[in-house]
């Protein structure tokens, strides 16, 4: 089975992504961590990243098709942050029919505009650790020093909001096409982490 989580930024897909993924056993696969380590050794990629800009689809797509191949990783997958486009669907659903696997479900966590710029701008990093916290919705527990997190640098509004404009453009539409393809299920992302989860654990299980 493969599963793809997605929704708006600060939606916290990849938080979900990743319990799914645990719960599932499966094998979890977040585009942002790929990107962002890819811009590590890539300064042009880095400076992209931090306007709010997409990477071309058949780039990214190729990127992610390498890292799965690496891995050996072809079925019982949770995809956190890709497909974001009709073409990276359609060029990752064929490739997947190749190696004999289908996308079965898209989750879509859906939040407000407003909340999502309210979370995003909460956003912070312990690096040290690289454990990714949010000041509202999951704030560092009381022994992680708070003057010592850090700010995504494409965190910052102007980059959010170019970033909330390219969902509307782009990822509305592959919504639809997963609706079209009766693979769509919707879940209410204004809740707490735990009611989310049980929500698409249910509804996954049926």
């Amino acid at each position: 089975m493969i599963v793809v989580i997605l929704g708006p930024q600060g939606s916290g897909k990849g938080t979900q992504a990743r319990l799914i993924a645990e719960k599932l056993g499966f094998f979890y696969f977040g585009m942002g961590d790929l990107v962002r380590r890819l811009a590590d050794t890539d300064p042009a990629l880095s400076r992209e990243l931090a306007k709010g800009d997409l990477m071309p689809d058949s780039e990214g797509f190729e990127y992610v098709k390498r890292y799965l191949e690496n891995n050996n990783s072809f079925d019982n997958i949770v995809f956190d942050g890709f497909p974001r486009s009709v073409v990276q669907y359609e060029l990752l659903k064929n490739w997947l029919k190749e190696k004999g696997s289908s996308i079965d479900f898209a989750v879509l966590i859906s939040i407000t505009e407003n909340e999502s710029i309210k979370r995003l701008t909460n956003r912070r990093k312990d690096p040290k650790t690289g454990e990714i916290y949010n000041l509202v919705t999951n704030p560092p527990p009381d022994n992680v020093d708070r003057s010592s997190l850090v700010q995504r640098e494409d965190d910052n509004p102007e980059a959010i909001k170019k970033r909330l404009e390219l969902y509307k453009k782009v990822t509305l539409p592959l919504i639809e096409q997963f609706r079209e393809d009766g693979i769509l299920i919707e879940i209410d992302g204004e809740q707490p982490i735990d009611v989310i989860f049980d929500n698409i654990s249910s509804k996954l299980s049926k």
